[in-house]
């Protein structure tokens, strides 16, 4: 399905267009980005001239929402200059957008860059570019320029804004470019976005992390919190509403504590209530709360709204309150459950779901049950289960008391049984009953269904066609299969 194309990327189009190349790019953004877009655009029609046909670009997504989003952006950038998308790798152009929060992460990308180099012998002006979290750790950047030689273009996250500019550099350039910014308090509104859904998008409202948990690489590599100014987010889904999306996720590190670093202060909350205003707009979801700084404010707003959507995705990463001390996480599990139990007096239809980590160094029989009891206390809808993996960069790395990782194992096994058989009952729950959902995509098993989302996430599968797809229906929940609901269309 074709996004439509946007008023605002055809004004961007006309910007570019009268982006003057006799004179040097222009020092203000992001006017000077519309200057290398034009300049980028004038190089890909001379290598399309001499190819005969047009260029291809691929986009590889590693990682979070906010990567996500972030290659919408480069994607919007792409277009923009002149390449066709394409989901094969065996293109003009390929960037790969990557994570870093596990280190196996890194040695996929690692594996993919083999493959590409590969391709890049047969097709030897293929540009090949890496950018993301990743890129932010100098030891990968090292091995980069050591052994994988053949990419172009490197760059991180603080710097995403500048990517037609270094497009222009890895064009004209016959070595590797690399632009890595150990942080930046500078961001750039009004650049070109290509959105995967029309009928949905992410918003960032904030960069960075200010929270240091002692097992995440996040802070280091996605800097210090920077929050978006309120204006901009509005003007940005006022937008995307006009644009046809119904349904917008705020993104953040951690939602809950926007507007700090702002020259006016705004919580969270006062955000939400605006965006509630924006006229057309349905459902508002965000990611991801901290239960540290989930105020009393936002869940009276969530109370009261009538389009943010019944649902909080709150990490717990241990119930105990010890492990919650050396992972740095700022409350304890009496902390939680009572921020739990205030959430669910408020909404008792909620879903919460969380994050959990097994094994973390020093963890003990004692504090793995604490887990358990928190588990059983909150009854998650659906709950993401993580054995720890060390990270290098981290404190938690270097701790002592790592835990055997068969005593690990058997830990995750019983989490993950009593995560399943809790979230199984709570996902049923709304059995028999007549519910709104946002339909995503034709079913990828069966043709004859369509699969859309409900207020608190869960996903349903109903007959209905193509046609469907972005709307929002009403549908009887008819049988719940665990995380999913069987249904039929009504009205």
């Amino acid at each position: 399905m074709e996004n439509k194309e946007t008023v605002f990327n055809t004004e961007i189009d006309k910007l570019i267009d009268s982006m003057d190349l006799t004179q040097e790019p222009p020092a203000k953004e992001p006017e000077r980005q519309y200057w290398f877009m034009k300049k980028a655009r004038q190089l890909v029609q001379e290598k399309e001239k001499e190819l005969g046909r047009p260029l291809r670009a691929c986009t590889v997504t590693f990682g979070c929402q906010m990567n996500s989003r972030d290659s919408e952006k480069l994607a919007g950038v792409l277009e923009r200059i002149g390449y066709v998308e394409t989901e094969d790798e065996n293109a003009d152009f390929v960037i790969y957008n990557t994570c870093t929060v596990r280190e196996n992460a890194n040695q996929r990308v690692y594996g993919r860059l083999g493959y590409l180099h590969s391709l890049k012998k047969k097709n030897p002006h293929m540009m090949i570019a890496l950018c993301g979290c990743m890129m932010q750790e100098p030891q990968v950047v090292e091995k980069l320029k050591k052994s994988y030689s053949f990419v172009n273009l490197i760059f991180g996250t603080h710097n995403i804004y500048k990517f037609a500019e270094l497009v222009v550099s890895a064009l004209l350039s016959d070595r590797m470019v690399i632009d890595i910014w150990k942080d930046t308090d500078k961001i750039v509104e009004d650049l070109p976005v290509e959105r995967k859904y029309p009928f949905k998008s992410g918003v960032n409202i904030m960069f960075g992390c200010n929270n240091f948990c002692s097992y995440c690489i996040v802070p280091y590599v996605r800097g210090r919190e920077r929050s978006r100014n309120p204006r901009d987010i509005i003007r940005e889904i006022e937008r995307l509403v006009a644009d046809g999306v119904v349904e917008v996720m705020l993104l953040g590190q951690n939602v809950n504590s926007y507007g700090k670093n702002l020259e006016e202060p705004m919580t969270f909350a006062q955000l939400l209530q605006e965006v509630e205003k924006i006229e057309g707009l349905t459902r508002i979801r965000f990611m991801t709360s901290h239960p540290k700084d989930l105020s009393d404010e936002l869940i009276e707003v969530m109370k009261n709204s009538r389009k943010i959507c019944r649902h909080i995705h709150l990490p717990l990463q241990s119930g105990s309150s010890r492990i919650l001390k050396l992972m740095n996480r700022r409350y304890d599990k009496e902390k939680y459950l009572d921020l739990v139990r205030k959430i669910r007096e408020a909404m008792p239809d909620i879903s919460l779901t969380t994050d959990i980590i097994v094994g973390f160094p020093g963890e003990t029989e004692e504090d793995f049950l604490e887990t358990m009891d928190v588990v059983e206390k909150v009854r998650y809808d659906s709950a993401f289960t993580f054995i720890y993996s060390k990270r290098t960069g981290t404190p938690a790395a270097v701790m002592e008391d790592q835990v055997p990782e068969d005593v690990v194992k058997d830990r995750f096994d019983r989490l993950l049984k009593k995560v399943q058989e809790i979230g199984r009952e709570m996902s049923s729950r709304d059995t028999g009953t007549v519910q709104e959902v946002l339909v995503e995509e034709q079913n990828s098993q069966d043709p004859h269904l369509v699969t859309g989302r409900l207020s608190n996430n869960l996903l349903v599968h109903f007959p209905g066609d193509v046609s469907l797809i972005g709307q929002l229906c009403k549908v009887e929940l008819l049988e719940c299969k665990g995380f999913y609901y069987m249904g039929r269309k009504v009205g």
